[in-house]
């Protein structure tokens, strides 16, 4: 079983901007789940999940933000905000054309769901929430800090990638070897 790419326009004050989704299971499904990713991350970290959910008839929808995997760039740096990434889901959820949705949001993701849930006649029905809350530890703020500031990184090869994702993204847990691969594959450009 493999995803669906799809792609449809945002508005910013800067103009417009691509946006994709990667999309799972049948279109017609009674049920559609959303899972968004954190503030570095990219739609296809959601994979396994997704893989699974399709299996059982849902429809799986896994946005880029604005910025990340194979979604475009915003004109102002400055632009890249809440109310944008609201915004731009705002238009995803009109896109898919459905009553309502399930949301699981990681991080980021997982503030965007909030701010929309918390809207009258939200269409979401359900929310899961993932290393979000309302207190961030200032720890966890200086290491994101650190990562963020930095220049980008570039690898050799894929296999140096990998080491770096599988350092850097330590706090994910224990993965497979597959799976740390996936991820590698899907968090780097081949340019470099």
């Amino acid at each position: 079983m493999t995803p669906r790419l799809a792609r449809y326009l945002g508005l910013s004050l800067g103009g417009f901007h691509r946006l994709a989704y990667w999309e799972w299971g049948p279109p017609e499904a009674e049920r559609t789940l959303v899972c968004v990713h954190g503030l570095t991350r990219q739609a296809r970290d959601f994979d396994v999940l997704a893989r699974a959910f399709a299996r059982h008839g849902w429809r799986v929808i896994c946005p880029d933000l604005v910025g990340r995997g194979q979604s475009g760039w915003l004109a102002q740096p400055g632009a890249y905000t809440l109310l944008q990434y609201g915004a731009d889901m705002n238009a995803l959820l009109a896109r898919l054309d459905v009553e309502s949705v399930d949301w699981i949001g990681n991080s980021l993701g997982g503030l965007i769901g909030m701010m929309l849930a918390a809207q009258p006649a939200s269409p979401i029905r359900r929310l899961v929430l993932n290393d979000i809350g309302p207190f961030i530890p200032g720890t966890a703020l200086r290491r994101l800090g650190v990562y963020l500031n930095a220049p980008p990184p570039r690898f050799a090869d894929l296999a140096a990638a990998e080491h770096y994702i599988r350092t850097t993204l330590a706090p994910f847990g224990a993965l497979t070897d597959d799976h740390w691969r996936h991820l590698a594959e899907h968090s780097v450009r081949p340019d470099g």
